[in-house]
């Protein structure tokens, strides 16, 4: 395997010292398996799929796949590419620069209403594995999202799944959009960063971030929405996030390949609901740890709830992401959704898992 990587450069040296479990999270990275190609569509023999952070606990499966040999089992040759935002994979897929992303399923709801058709094809989870964090700084100040009036509340990316959830916990809670700002924070370092520095009062993010911020002392939980539970508390009911998407057309012309695909990652959730979270990191690359591997293998329990056994879509799941965009976001509003268009369960279904 080879693995490459761009680092984005950080104003600050104190930056460079945070020692955080997701060091890599804000990389643009490539890692390529060894398999000797897509065989039976004739469409080519890569694959490469843009996945919104590599190293987050909540998209595991796109690296863990990998590493357990499944991609190069189904004769598939996959390169995995990594962003630091679901919204940068999603601009990545719709601008042909991948065939696949690995990020939030409901971008495939906002991407349909604004003329792009797109689909979840397999469905990794049934809870957002999201976690609004209070930094101990603002720690009187928030005790609820009715708090968020007038705060800086930190996001991966504008447009962002994270972002999304933000404005629905306000908006539910009472809160305008307008009411508070939303900051780009990333995740990993530059997170725990804007947390201690002050440059936001709460935010949303992630495992392994937000074991790293506990570990810390560097804020409190607020909302944890890593289980179905979690889910259902905050949100009314099964979120589905982390999802294999692709645009709907390379999906009907390429339908071994996406069969191939879904066979690799519903075994791969199948491999993860039987074995231990210790034994998932230890399948994982050694830098995702970060020298912490009893940190990161907490981070992998805490998060393990949120994922699917089979990949096939929760029941119920389309509809409370369809209630939480429309209720801040005015152009899903004021729009007519297909939710039937935006996920299929033809190839889990048929996955050999």
């Amino acid at each position: 395997m080879r693995t490459t990587a761009r680092y984005t450069a950080l104003a600050a040296a104190g930056l460079l010292a945070l020692t955080s479990l997701t060091a890599c999270a804000n990389d643009a990275a490539s890692t390529a398996s060894t398999g000797s190609g897509i065989k039976g569509d004739g469409k080519g023999t890569k694959v490469k799929i843009m996945v919104g952070g590599l190293d987050k606990v909540i998209y595991l499966p796109a690296m863990l796949t990998q590493r357990l040999g499944y991609f190069d089992a189904e004769g598939l040759d996959v390169e995995l590419l990594s962003e630091p935002a679901g919204v940068q994979a999603e601009t990545a897929l719709v601008s042909g620069q991948v065939q696949g992303a690995v990020g939030f399923y409901d971008h495939t709801l906002d991407l349909q209403v604004k003329g792009k058709d797109v689909e979840s094809v397999v469905q990794f989870s049934h809870a957002p594995g999201e976690v609004e964090i209070v930094s101990a700084k603002a720690r009187g100040d928030i005790d609820s999202p009715e708090d968020f009036k007038g705060k800086k509340l930190g996001v991966t990316g504008l447009g962002s799944s994270t972002d999304f959830l933000t404005k629905y916990l306000a908006v539910k809670n009472g809160v305008k959009v307008s009411d508070f700002t939303p900051v780009a924070v990333g995740a990993g370092p530059t997170f725990i960063a804007a947390l201690q520095q002050g440059s936001i009062d709460a935010g949303m993010t992630t495992d392994p971030t937000v074991a790293t911020v506990l570990d810390k002392k560097a804020g409190r939980i607020l909302v944890d929405m890593r289980t179905p539970k979690g889910s259902e508390e905050a949100l009314g009911g099964p979120y589905p996030s982390s999802s294999l998407y692709m645009q709907t057309d390379w999906v009907n012309d390429h339908k071994d390949t996406v069969q191939k695909l879904a066979n690799a990652f519903v075994k791969t959730l199948k491999w993860m609901s039987t074995h231990s979270a210790s034994e998932i990191a230890g399948k994982m690359p050694a830098d995702y740890s970060q020298g912490n591997k009893m940190l990161y293998s907490v981070a992998i329990k805490n998060t393990l709830p949120m994922f699917t056994v089979d990949g096939v879509m929760p029941k119920n799941g389309p509809e409370t992401v369809e209630k939480v965009l429309k209720a801040f976001n005015p152009t899903i509003k004021n729009a007519t959704v297909d939710l039937d268009k935006t996920y299929t369960t033809e190839f889990v279904s048929k996955a050999t898992g």
